[in-house]
């Protein structure tokens, strides 16, 4: 028997989290998730829409791309595996991103098979094989295929992943869990910036434990925050002079 999501879950994901489950009406600015492995047609989609970026370069393109794709292929994925206990099909030859022209560029994911898993006996095993097909068999081909095109070390784009997983997990997934739901949200969160092997991303160690310790006190913010140890090259789309994220590591910092 195939599993789906409820009509309520579904309406939670589309609205909420930037699934969808209509190609774009004008596919200019769509693409197979698949198709970005290939150099040619991921170096032309980059080109295409840098635009939206006011980018300067590739390489710039490609991080905030990057940004983006990371929280289209994650949120909808980790919202439905701890709040509702249901696997996704994030593999990337399931994935499309589906854009329309706007500002801000805001894309949404479509899943083409869009049947679900349950745990059984073992959800820890099953929670491996939810993260592996977002990590491994998804981001961390996507990630591989934008570092040999744009030369952006993957350091960056696994950091911009981790930015995302800190505020899916911290903030936007807890949004409304019940007491018991909020237990589950944390071990899920722990387990994947702590404790997941790196096969699970396809790389030898976890690539997002260096990404997730505690929050700081800075004077340029009210609230704690994650200094980054990468620089997402933001600035570089800025019309004001040394336009840096508040938590980036060029900025000169008081000791």
């Amino acid at each position: 028997m195939s599993l789906t999501l409820s009509a309520e879950e579904s309406s939670v994901l589309l609205r909420d989290y930037r699934l969808t489950i209509e190609p774009a009406v004008d596919a200019t600015y769509s693409i197979c998730a698949q198709s970005l492995l290939d150099t040619e047609q991921a170096l032309d989609y980059l080109q295409k829409i840098a635009h939206f970026f006011h980018s300067p370069s590739t390489l710039v393109t490609a991080s905030l791309f990057a940004k983006r794709y990371s929280v289209l292929t994650m949120a909808s994925a980790f919202y439905a595996m701890s709040r509702y206990d249901k696997g996704l099909q994030c593999g990337i030859e399931n994935t499309w991103v589906e854009a329309e022209y706007a500002k801000p560029w805001l894309p949404n994911i479509r899943l083409i098979d869009s049947t679900v898993s349950i745990p059984t006996e073992d959800r820890e095993k099953w929670r491996d094989e939810v993260l592996r097909e977002i990590f491994a068999n998804n981001l961390a081909k996507v990630w591989q295929s934008l570092a040999k095109i744009s030369k952006i070390p993957k350091s960056i784009l696994w950091e911009n992943t981790a930015i995302y997983v800190n505020w899916l997990y911290e903030t936007k997934i807890r949004e409304g869990a019940s007491e018991q739901e909020k237990v589950r949200i944390q071990e899920d969160y722990h387990y994947i910036v702590n404790l997941a092997p790196g096969t699970l991303f396809g790389e030898r160690k976890n690539p997002l434990t260096n990404y997730c310790g505690p929050k700081v006190t800075i004077k340029e913010s009210e609230q704690p925050v994650r200094l980054r140890k990468t620089c997402c090259f933001y600035y570089h789309t800025s019309d004001e002079a040394n336009d840096y994220c508040i938590s980036c590591p060029k900025i000169k910092r008081q000791s």
